[in-house]
């Protein structure tokens, strides 16, 4: 070995086990340590999060089946027309490589702010919902969710097939059939997207697939907004987002448009039923 190499070779030895050092430290950071030094900050600032008590609460399963489809259902304890009603949900994965899993926010035609998505796990992490109220205040709810893996995953079926139907949507509406919500229509948005991530590998080349996933979601019943969020790459391939609508005495033409990170524009639109004739 010449003098170059023997000079060099303890120096990369030396940065290989700091970072191993570091990634050591992380990994045992406990998840409200790791909310704390990393994520709160650069998510809220110097906002104060208040516990969310019976305001908002987060179901998810203890242990992922498939860390790339991991069902989440957000509900809330306040109605859309009350004093504090909700405004917007901030989604956080705290170990994804994209923590920001969306920002949904929600109107008083939402009639609620409940939520039904799924989303990728990359590895064993606390998922946290945070409300923000009209009135400017903070609440946070959370579940610890066992899965790893779920942002590397590969596509479920056949990429090709998927590409082909890229932005086929489904919208659908039915009454609510909860205690005390049959006033509203529970509302479904399924859309044919392989939600990439950027950390996959295409299984033909073993090349790392350009990130190409649904950014942006508005859904509108005639010019009102209902529903919209902004996504990042947290969210499950073929995007499903269940939510409510209080369509009022008066129907009307309820319309989704889906917009991806490549700038592709997806509309689909559905008529909706009466529910409160005058």
């Amino acid at each position: 070995m010449n003098s170059t190499h023997s000079a060099t070779f303890p120096k990369v030895l030396f940065f290989i086990t700091l970072l191993a050092f570091g990634a050591s430290v992380q990994a045992q950071q406990s998840p409200a340590d790791y909310w704390e030094t990393n994520l709160k900050q650069a998510y809220f600032g110097d906002r104060e999060i208040l516990d969310a008590g019976d305001l908002l609460s987060i179901e998810a399963p203890k242990r992922a089946e498939n860390p790339a489809v991991v069902p989440i259902r957000i509900t809330t304890g306040t109605d859309q027309n009350a004093e504090q009603s909700i405004r917007s949900i901030t989604l956080i994965v705290d170990k994804n490589p994209d923590p920001k899993a969306g920002v949904f926010n929600f109107t008083q035609a939402s009639g609620q702010a409940d939520l039904d998505l799924r989303i990728r796990v990359d590895q064993y992490s606390m998922v946290r919902a945070i409300a923000e109220t009209t009135d400017g205040k903070l609440y946070m709810t959370s579940r610890f969710v066992k899965g790893s893996g779920g942002c590397s995953a590969p596509a479920a079926g056949d990429l090709e097939l998927a590409m082909a139907r890229l932005g086929k949507m489904q919208l659908r509406t039915k009454p609510a059939t909860e205690n005390g919500l049959s006033q509203l229509l529970s509302t479904q948005l399924k859309v044919s997207h392989p939600n990439i991530t950027g950390m996959q590998k295409d299984q033909v080349t073993h090349l790392i697939m350009p990130a190409h996933f649904v950014k942006q979601v508005n859904v509108k019943l005639e010019d009102e907004v209902i529903f919209s969020a902004e996504l990042g790459i947290s969210i499950s391939e073929n995007p499903t987002f269940g939510f409510y609508l209080s369509p009022g005495t008066e129907g009307g033409k309820l319309t989704a448009e889906v917009i991806d990170n490549k700038e592709n524009i997806f509309t689909k639109d559905t008529e909706v039923t009466v529910l409160n004739k005058s």
